[in-house]
């Protein structure tokens, strides 16, 4: 999900295309739109899938005819499935059906790099294995990445086919066109691209009613670009102001995208999200990437993005997506949390750019903003409170928040103005462009905690300053009769510590299956700078924005998860989670433990830490589970046989002894704890012929619980590939969460499974 979209470019304007080309679809006042998901299907072609539904849709609105109406969306190649608008009641009949899976109503969802990738691959990352992530090798350009957001700017540079060969034989996707986007805006880089909108359409009416779109994949928003440039975006000098040039690139520069663009507004639609789900598998994509998340965790037959996944998952496609940016609302607000998706939080890089104020007496004060160069202003220049400039009829607490439309415009213009934060949701670039649009020049941001977390791209130059700075600027200006500021402006790298987990970025626990903790892994998220598009502006200007959010965390996971894919063909999407989970890192650059925005760290806070691409191309041992486990994981979930039969195509047997916390995912949760248990993993030998052989346990004990693991030495010296083991817990003086780990190291690699125990007798 996406924090704030700000763009940041050589220029400082964007313009959208209007669009006229869109329909409405309208039913009975009572009507809802409905999602009909039925699981896997054998019909031989998508029309007998349409047909089929039709049928069994007419059961219940009359008619053929009238199915044809009410139809929205068919699911027709990679599951079976129809979005219809429907009264409660009519839905409420279809759920009857023995081939449905569930209904549930269509949602809409929101959409919640340069140093990101050195800070991640050269500085924090492994020296001895940089190479590997940063090889040139041919296999590279083989994975394709399905990019699921606004769609893309396809003349960025990021999206460059320089050096790439042919598009692979297997890939069955298509170039949709439309407005602004022909044929030739495919190539060997974007090699696929559709939009969805009619489930949009069916739940918010039409597309332009909320300001101009283009209808066709090409981004509209700036969301897609950024974040499909994150995961695969082609190396590209960037200028940034402090900085000079940088590198701007993706995690797998050489693969390949296929978009499908789902999201308007800032907005995205169940239906239209399941359809590109249907595409996307049926078109041969390797992973799938997508910053979207749900407002609130939901059961998993009902959320769009389980739905999806699962049917990735069993045809061998990694699902990545973003945990949401709900953090600053507390623990268990992570929202994406199926165990077959592999789920981001977000945190800082050791990139921080200043704008300090210094006042007219000479004292200098520590402020934090990205500002673009039209923007930055230069001299002293008079400041003042905004609860001096107060709009007639306005409320001056109001005013001094520089809230739209509280501010005196007259006595604002040509001056700095200092506004103060309400709480801490809110956005510092309201106010600048509050000050902006009144004639000011420049706006101090009085924060309490200004830690420089997350940066807008500003109309006007803006500094943001903490509790402390704020006393020295209120002292001056109790004391000058003419009060005068100067904005100067810089950079600095390898910022100590780093990452820290953004504030904003949901945590766990699982509130659906608290066994499966989430989220998985942290990757940058704060400040990234990546591709925008370049609406109005020449096609080839270099366009490229800052950004923060679980959705610029997202991609830079799923850059990775595509490389590694690239390297092992074979490798399934579990193996995949387990190498990038079990690999990474919970010391920051100060070799400390990663520190939590919201008081952690736990793994509720970072998963099972920060991305560490280096090694989890080489991680030693992997935990694997197949479609057979998700259905013993669902039966003890409480889902019917006669789901699971729909959901996998054939009959199903659950097996009674099945407990959630031995799924053999790459974490260990047990949800509830009331004496003594025991947990089960299999890890999967993926060594190289000279690495060593024997794996010793080594365990980091949760508070007041023992712990014993049998065996905790695993050999595979013998030529096995595959060992269990057992955990054995006993609480003897615990209540509530206790945290540990254990690792499995042979000297070289250490795989590493954080532990998470709710004690409640």
């Amino acid at each position: 999900m996406r924090l704030i979209s700000i763009i940041l470019v050589l220029f400082s304007f964007r313009i959208l295309s209007s669009s006229t080309n869109v329909f409405l679809v309208h039913g009975a006042p009572t009507e809802k739109h409905y999602i009909v998901f039925m699981g896997q299907h054998s019909y031989p072609d998508s029309e007998s899938v349409i047909s089929s539904n039709h049928e069994l849709l007419s059961s219940v609105v009359g008619s053929i005819n009238e199915a044809k109406k009410v139809a929205v969306h068919h699911y027709t190649k990679s599951f079976r499935g129809f979005s219809a608008m429907l009264t409660p009641e009519q839905a409420n009949k279809l759920s009857k059906s023995s081939s449905v899976v569930s209904i549930f109503e269509s949602t809409v969802h929101r959409l919640h790099t340069t140093r990101s990738w050195d800070f991640l691959v050269n500085d924090y990352g492994s020296q001895q294995t940089k190479q590997l992530f940063e090889t040139d090798s041919k296999q590279h350009d083989d994975v394709i990445i399905g990019h699921f957001d606004s769609g893309v700017w396809p003349e960025s540079k990021s999206f460059s086919p320089q050096g790439l060969g042919p598009v692979p034989k297997r890939f069955k996707g298509e170039c949709v066109t439309g407005e602004r986007f022909t044929k030739d805006n495919c190539n060997e880089k974007i090699i696929g691209a559709r939009y969805y909108y009619q489930g949009y359409v069916a739940d918010n009416g039409p597309l332009d009613a909320k300001g101009p779109v283009i209808m066709s994949p090409r981004d509209d928003y700036g969301h897609g670009s950024h974040t499909a440039s994150t995961a695969a975006g082609a190396e590209v000098n960037v200028y940034t102001q402090g900085f000079g040039n940088q590198t701007a690139r993706g995690g797998a520069p050489k693969a390949r995208l296929a978009v499908y663009k789902i999201c308007w507004h800032n907005e995205c639609d169940c239906g239209d999200i399941l359809k590109a789900f249907d595409d996307a598998i049926h078109d041969g994509v390797d992973i799938i990437t997508i910053s979207v998340c749900p407002t609130e965790p939901l059961a998993y037959f009902n959320d769009c993005f389980s739905v999806g996944a699962i049917h990735a998952f069993m045809r061998g496609i990694l699902v990545s997506l973003a945990g949401g940016n709900a953090g600053n609302k507390g623990y268990g607000t992570v929202a994406n949390i199926a165990p077959w998706m592999l789920i981001s939080a977000a945190g800082t890089i050791d990139r921080q750019f200043y704008t300090s104020v210094t006042l007219g007496n000479g004292q200098q004060l520590k402020g934090y903003g990205f500002n673009v160069p039209q923007a930055m202003l230069r001299g002293y220049h008079p400041v003042i409170y905004g609860s001096w400039a107060t709009a007639p009829g306005v409320d001056f607490m109001q005013a001094s928040h520089c809230k739209p439309n509280t501010l005196n415009y007259e006595l604002i213009r040509g001056k700095i103005v200092i506004c103060t934060t309400e709480n801490s949701n809110e956005e510092p670039l309201v106010k600048s462009s509050e000050v902006a649009q009144g004639g000011g020049v420049g706006v101090i941001v009085v924060e309490i905690d200004a830690g420089g977390q997350w940066l807008y791209n500003f109309p006007i130059s803006t500094s943001i300053i903490g509790y402390d700075d704020a006393q020295i600027l209120d002292a001056y200006m109790g004391s000058s009769s003419n009060p005068v500021v100067s904005f100067s402006y810089y950079g600095e790298i390898n910022v100590k510590p780093n990452p820290v987990v953004a504030h904003f970025s949901s945590r766990g626990p699982n509130m659906i299956t608290p066994d499966i903790i989430k989220p998985d892994i942290t990757a940058p998220g704060v400040n990234i700078l990546a591709a925008f598009p370049a609406s109005g502006i020449s096609p080839d200007a270099l366009v490229y924005g800052m950004d923060s959010g679980t959705s610029m965390a997202c991609p830079h996971v799923s850059g990775a998860a595509a490389v590694i894919k690239a390297q092992n063909k074979d490798w399934s999407p579990a193996e995949i989670m387990s190498a990038i989970m079990t690999t990474a890192s919970i010391q920051d650059n100060t070799g400390g433990l990663i520190r939590s925005g919201s008081g952690g760290p736990t793994p509720f806070d970072f998963g099972s830490g920060l991305l560490n691409p280096n090694q989890a191309l080489d991680p030693g041992l992997v935990y694997d589970f197949d479609t057979d486990d998700i259905v013993n994981f669902l039966c003890t979930y409480g889902a019917s046989k006669g789901q699971l039969q729909n959901l996998i195509g054939k009959q199903v047997e659950c097996n009674p002894q099945f407990a959630m916390f031995n799924l053999n995912y790459p974490s260990i949760g047990i949800g509830r704890m009331n004496g003594p248990m025991s947990v089960y993993r299999t890890v999967t030998y993926k060594g190289k012929e000279n690495d060593p052989k024997v794996y010793k346990a080594y365990i980091e004990y949760p508070p007041g619980v023992e712990l014993s693991v049998a065996p905790d030495i695993l050999d595979f010296s013998n030529n096995s590939t595959k060992a269990t083991y057992r955990i054995d817990f006993r609480p003897f003086n615990a209540w509530g969460y206790v945290y540990g780990s254990i690792t499995w190291t042979d000297g070289v690699h250490n795989v590493r499974s954080p532990i998470v125990i709710n004690v409640a007798f």
